[in-house]
């Protein structure tokens, strides 16, 4: 039944392959108006999640954010078989500006290892395949439910020599030899991390459960961080890859002060473009102990 079950998902990745951006994108407009049409429960969670982190908009205009979230939402899913079954080439020609790569070339220069947090805005996936293009890389992932899917995932992700390494403790250790050697790794920050290395520290006012890795990293290596994400232009122009500085105090000691900075540093890129941030998950669900799930407030952290 797994085997079956695989070969109808990559047969169905290899499909939406086929289309161009401009028609994956229209497909994932109307996947994400339909979600909002049905009252699916991806806007039921967008909208405690924009409720959150937007407090002083008026409801008007979060409803107008929503419908937009999940319209991108849609493009995102869309977009990622494209970015797996396209050439590398063509998916690379779809970057149509670079902005803050002088900060890169700053910190690369340095001689030490680079950690790029890559949350989940825009095109993470095109994030991926453009530095690994450019760079000696690795990256952190989670393995998928389906293990038959797992070695799919890889090789899309890794064929043009990009490392993926697990989410455990011999993975952790080679991201830090990597950087070590001066390379580059990237991880998805905005994840409620698993196991102990996490703090609970404020995303847009709240308290949550926050991953303490790219601050350990940090201070194992002496490794630099930049934020990264790519941007979806409109009318299927493309993307425009953009590099931000991460805010002072991520190497701090104290892992409170050190995921509180990471999380600013995240919020400040998700604000130049909220539409375009994966507001459909559930990010506030683990709270320190004590506090309400926000996407149950029958039940207590």
């Amino acid at each position: 039944m797994k085997v079956v079950k695989y070969f109808i998902i990559t047969l169905l990745l290899r499909t939406a392959g086929l289309l161009s951006l401009r028609s994956a994108q229209w497909v994932g407009k109307v996947l994400g108006t339909l979600a909002r049409v049905c009252r699916s429960q991806s806007l039921k969670v967008t909208n405690v999640n924009l409720d959150i982190c937007f407090p002083d908009m008026t409801a008007s205009a979060r409803q107008q954010l929503a419908r937009e979230s999940l319209q991108h939402t849609g493009m995102t899913i869309m977009e990622i078989p494209l970015m797996w079954e396209w050439p590398v080439d063509k998916c690379l020609a779809l970057i149509r500006e670079i902005d803050g790569e002088d900060l890169l070339h700053q910190s690369l220069n340095s001689g030490k290892g680079l950690i790029l947090l890559a949350p989940h805005l825009g095109n993470w996936e095109l994030v991926g395949l453009y530095f690994s293009s450019q760079y000696k890389m690795a990256a952190l992932y989670s393995p998928p439910n389906m293990a038959e899917f797992e070695d799919y995932m890889i090789k899309v992700r890794g064929r043009l020599g990009s490392e993926l390494v697990r989410g455990d403790r011999r993975g952790l250790a080679r991201l830090a030899s990597i950087l070590r050697e001066g390379g580059i790794a990237g991880i998805l920050p905005d994840q409620s991390p698993r196991g102990k290395g996490n703090a609970f520290a404020p995303f847009f006012g709240m308290d949550v459960k926050t991953m303490t890795l790219a601050s350990k990293l940090m201070q194992r290596t002496g490794a630099q961080v930049l934020v990264t994400y790519a941007e979806r232009l409109p009318d299927a122009q493309g993307f425009r890859i953009v590099i931000r500085k991460a805010d002072a105090g991520m190497d701090d000691p104290d892992s409170i002060k050190a995921a509180t900075a990471m999380n600013h540093s995240i919020e400040q890129c998700v604000k130049a473009i909220p539409a375009q941030y994966q507001w459909e998950y559930k990010r506030m669900r683990h709270r320190p102990p004590g506090e309400l799930n926000p996407y149950n407030p029958d039940r207590v952290c």
